[in-house]
């Protein structure tokens, strides 16, 4: 695992990770690190708090959103997502480092490419399912907050695509 500040290293490019996540979205963003000879900088956003101070590395410390749990932390990366990051990128041939954040995912994912100067974002499709799709119908996906909030590309990688002539999930009834 290389966990060297990206910017200093030449391109970067971040990519949003999550519990449960595909191997599929970290696989794509390998690949698109090795064509750019980039680091991969893999961001984890925990939205159950909010960032109150940006370290110089890139980290975070956070509040909980609850204010009766009112205790300040460090935002440390969730160890099991750790090792099935290492378990799919230990092969790929490219470097990368673990960044864990907190709040809301596309502002912070855009903040930490802002950091690195990243070249663009990675990130996948919610899942399939009709609960999936209305919460992102309201709350809206990371990836178009993040291609009408920032100046990056952003690359969205699919999770589950809908055969063509098949009702795309909102369409479903």
């Amino acid at each position: 695992m290389n966990q060297e500040q990206s910017s200093e290293n030449g391109p970067a490019i971040v990519v949003g990770v999550v519990r449960g996540q595909p191997d599929e979205v970290l696989a794509q963003a390998a690949i698109l690190a090795r064509k750019f000879h980039a680091t991969l900088v893999c961001a984890s956003v925990d939205m159950t708090r909010y960032t109150v101070e940006e370290l110089p590395d890139g980290s975070v410390t956070a509040f909980p959103l609850d204010p009766d749990a009112a205790e300040v932390m460090h935002e440390e990366f969730d160890q099991d997502l750790a090792d099935r990051i290492q378990n799919v990128l230990q092969h790929e041939g490219v470097a990368w480092s673990l960044h864990a954040l907190a709040g809301e995912p596309a502002r912070e994912l855009s903040r930490i490419a802002e950091h690195v100067d990243a070249a663009l974002i990675v990130v996948g499709t919610r899942h399939e399912g009709f609960r999936g799709s209305v919460r992102e119908f309201f709350s809206g996906s990371v990836a178009v907050h993040l291609a009408h909030r920032q100046h990056r590309p952003v690359v969205v990688i699919p999770l589950s695509p809908v055969p063509r002539g098949t009702n795309l999930p909102w369409e479903q009834s």
